[in-house]
């Protein structure tokens, strides 16, 4: 089997291209590997260039070597102090990755002798050389913060650790229109349930695939997230309307451990499967916009806001810890901005 692949700079994010003609098997392998996807424009599957990637891929290694002896001692320290805390599996895999970045740069280096200096150097010569996101550059700094929290003999000051400044963008919100286009596109019950439950409760992905059938509470009306984003438990309304979509889907699938399983019973629904039902629903009512699921959330919060719902309630109902982050949706509800008179109108 033949295929070749190499470092590319994808929507400002360094990835890793792997081309090959198309084949059942490498597709199936290549969609195993953690945050693979595929490109209609480049033509190509591309995955996250991270050291084991490129070893993988037989590619010259991530800042051409892995972390020194005593920083790979540091590394499974630090895994296994955020395993004791119950860091979540994705939270321990992204902020070890991130350290591990950060000390292969300094492998020569001490990690004692580390200073605030070397975070500056490292955001220079490493993430802005190489293009890297800001979001990657605040992981790297979550992951130091908290990595030298936990080590006693340290110069660096982790208060004056700098953040790079967040980009203000506002989330991306459809009309009600639209969403009802969008819901409305598949005739089969499960595609359609699992779209109108993201929205009708403000589901992030995760925690629509995360759900259990006793999760439905039909007599109290409410739906219960579990163990959500910050392990939080929280309840959200259930529309009637849904319960009866709800009841439908039941009846013609019986899904037994999950509320929404895959092909093979007990199973939870695969993500991409998931955004590839939103994809259908797109090109079925013609909506021509780069929706993702995330969408359907940031409409649902938009809309209870614009219809009158107080913004504690939102927050509460969102799972947000603080209420800045639902403040966001009071910028681009159109509620306020409709009665605003526009001066051109008495030209």
């Amino acid at each position: 089997m033949n295929w070749s692949a190499k470092i590319i700079t994808h929507k400002k994010e360094k990835r890793i291209a792997v081309y090959f003609e198309k084949n059942a098997e490498l597709i199936a392998r290549i969609k195993m590997v953690e945050g693979s996807r595929w490109s209609q424009t480049l033509r190509a599957w591309h995955i996250p260039d991270t050291i084991e990637n490129r070893e993988r891929f037989n590619l010259e290694p991530l800042s051409h070597s892995l972390p020194s002896v005593e920083g790979i001692a540091h590394i499974e320290k630090f895994i296994q102090w955020l395993s004791s805390k119950r860091y979540s599996p994705s939270t321990i895999k992204t902020y070890s990755e991130a350290l591990k970045s950060f000390l292969v740069f300094y492998r020569e280096k001490p990690v004692v002798e580390i200073t605030n200096e070397d975070v500056i150097i490292y955001n220079n010569e490493f993430i802005l050389k190489n293009n890297l996101s800001a979001s990657y550059q605040n992981q790297i700094v979550n992951a130091i913060k908290l990595f030298f929290k936990t080590i006693q003999e340290k110069r660096i000051e982790i208060d004056k650790i700098h953040r790079p400044k967040r980009a203000k963008i506002l989330p991306n919100v459809l009309s009600k229109e639209e969403v009802k286009l969008i819901l409305n596109a598949h005739s089969n019950i499960k595609h359609k349930t699992m779209l109108s439950l993201i929205y009708s409760c403000g589901l992030r992905r995760s925690e629509l695939l995360n759900l259990k059938p006793t999760d439905i509470d039909s007599k109290r009306g409410i739906v219960i997230i579990r163990q959500s984003k910050g392990k939080k438990d929280r309840i959200v309304p259930l529309s009637p309307k849904i319960l009866e979509m709800l009841r439908e889907y039941y009846i013609g699938y019986k899904p037994k451990t999950w509320l929404f399983e895959g092909q093979i019973e007990n199973t939870k629904y695969d993500e991409r499967s998931l955004s590839n039902v939103l994809k259908q629903a797109l090109t079925k009512s013609r909506i021509s916009k780069p929706v993702s699921l995330h969408w359907l959330r940031h409409s649902y919060a938009t809309h209870l806001l614009e219809s009158g719902t107080d913004l504690r309630y939102i927050q509460e109902l969102l799972g947000h810890n603080s209420s800045k982050t639902t403040e966001i949706y009071t910028h681009v509800s159109t509620k306020s901005i409709q009665q605003i008179k526009s001066p051109f109108n008495d030209l």
